[in-house]
């Protein structure tokens, strides 16, 4: 993992900014303007389901558990900040 796209902090967690798409067709990860990341779910923004897909989806890519994987800010707004560990 590049660390453009990485926002550190000193406190052993990376904050990650994440523009999310619900609804579409088929779900992608791409590296977005300024670092940050764009995803599409197929969930919709519905009882907190397109949040929950997304965090798998970033679990998945970088290799880590979902349970290490925290909503910061945007739970429900299309652009969030997650924090991930080191």
């Amino acid at each position: 993992m590049e660390q453009r796209r990485i926002i550190k902090y000193p406190r052993g967690n990376m904050y990650i900014k994440v523009r999310v798409k619900t609804g579409q067709k088929k779900e992608s990860v791409a590296e977005g303007a300024k670092g940050s990341f764009a995803i599409s779910v197929k969930e919709k923004a519905e009882r907190n389901s397109a949040n929950t897909r997304v965090i798998k989806v970033i679990a998945e890519k970088l290799g880590i558990p979902v349970k290490k994987i925290r909503i910061i800010s945007g739970h429900h707004s299309p652009s969030k900040l997650l924090s991930v560990p080191e």
